[in-house]
């Protein structure tokens, strides 16, 4: 895993410090969260580009229904939800999850009432941490259809196929 710069940086200055008492519990509170229970309201969400960055080219939302990619395999619906309800009224947030292992795909959606609040969800949660992992937000595209499956007509068997192994083979 790489360190920044920064981080790198203050590492560095921390281990070179004089008493080891200090430093383990200065490293502690500077990499490492506190499990003493669950806080009463989460902290704000960072950017990965700092607080003052802003995504240029970005191009206007037509529909109230954002897409949100990078999710970490914990994050269910509820939590996303809480996530996005600072910023508006949420209608739906869903995260897409595989039918077999119910685990979570890494992205979902969520709908707002309005494109307003979408806009301001988009801009203020894009490129933040949720659940310990940097998400996107971007506007949802509609659904394309899935093209039609191209029947063979000139086949001889109905629907499936066996595999016809003449003689022994081993």
């Amino acid at each position: 895993m790489a360190l920044s710069s920064s981080s790198s940086a203050l590492l560095r200055r921390l281990l070179r410090s004089s008493t080891p008492a200090s430093s383990s519990s200065l490293l502690r509170a500077t990499f490492c969260s506190s499990s003493s229970g669950p806080s009463p309201t989460p902290p704000p969400p960072s950017s990965i580009f700092g607080d003052e960055t802003e995504v240029a080219n970005v191009p206007p939302l037509t529909t109230p229904k954002l897409f949100v990619s990078g999710l970490s395999r914990l994050t269910t619906d509820e939590k996303l939800k809480g996530a996005f309800a600072p910023f508006g009224r949420v209608l739906e947030a869903k995260v897409v999850t595989d039918k077999v292992s119910g685990r979570s795909k890494g992205f979902g959606f969520v709908r707002y009432a309005s494109i307003e609040e979408a806009e301001n969800a988009r801009q203020e949660m894009n490129a933040k941490f949720l659940d310990g992992w940097v998400i996107f937000v971007d506007p949802a595209k509609p659904r394309q259809p899935k093209p039609a499956t191209q029947q063979d007509n000139n086949s001889s068997h109905a629907g499936f196929t066996t595999n016809r192994t003449v003689g022994w083979c081993g």
